[in-house]
């Protein structure tokens, strides 16, 4: 499987209450749309520990958006998509920032 794996980071005139709302309720059912996606999990931020031993990043990030699928090129018959058009247009008006990363995920323990 390969895994999208996006950092994201609210609009600063958003509320993490209004941002949580806007991803879950409107922004979640449009990803749910595209066919190609095999798995879809967010990770809401709610606390962020510190170590002594090792400088933390600057970023704020507000969620994790995780989608999983069958392997490239399901990955980009969605990016192609017009399912993954509304996607973005939707997650634009709600983003500050985002950082995304393809993955090859390896579960250790599953």
């Amino acid at each position: 499987m390969i895994k999208s794996l996006s950092l994201l980071t609210r609009k600063s005139t958003l509320s993490a209450e209004e941002f949580r709302r806007a991803w879950l309720g409107e922004h979640a059912p449009l990803v749910h749309a595209v066919p190609q996606v095999r798995r879809y999990v967010l990770s809401f931020v709610l606390d962020e520990p510190a170590r002594a031993d090792v400088p933390m990043q600057a970023m704020r990030i507000d969620a994790i958006a995780e989608l999983w699928y069958e392997d490239r090129a399901a990955l980009e018959a969605a990016a192609a998509s017009p399912e993954m058009q509304a996607v973005r247009a939707n997650g634009a008006l709600y983003l500050g920032a985002i950082k995304t990363f393809i993955t090859e995920e390896i579960a250790i323990i599953a």
